[in-house]
């Protein structure tokens, strides 16, 4: 379902290869939505949460790295939006995933979606440029 596009391309070899992973963890998140017989979710949802935090973490230094290097003018935007990436992440309580790990798999896949394709599409495509 999720797979990285000719569109999403930046140009960029690291970077590029840093978003396939990034969707590649939107699809694990999508098929774990499908299982609709696995109940309780728990341990899949934070396993997807720290994975997404720590590859986006390192890609988010990867990215941000090569833009300093680039001396990027948009630097200071794509930090702050890496920040609200992260801080996003770690809004999801243990208890909301615990009580609700149906919805919070809803929740992270929709905020995923939103976030990689807007980003990508709107802001990493311009560092290449």
């Amino acid at each position: 379902m999720y797979e990285f596009k000719e569109e999403y391309v930046t140009g960029i070899e690291q970077i590029d290869e840093e978003h396939k992973r990034l969707f590649e963890i939107a699809d694990e998140t999508y098929n774990l939505s499908r299982k609709e017989f696995l109940v309780d979710k728990y341990d899949q949802v934070i396993q997807i949460l720290k994975e997404l935090k720590e590859y986006a973490t390192m890609h988010f230094e990867h990215e941000e790295a090569y833009m300093e290097s680039i001396g990027y003018k948009k630097m200071f935007t794509q930090k702050v939006q890496h920040n609200a990436f992260c801080e996003k992440l770690n809004s999801w309580n243990l208890y909301d995933i615990d009580e609700n790990s149906e919805e919070i798999v809803d929740e992270i896949l929709n905020f995923l979606t939103n976030w990689l394709v807007s980003h990508i599409l709107e802001h990493d495509k311009q560092i290449g440029m």
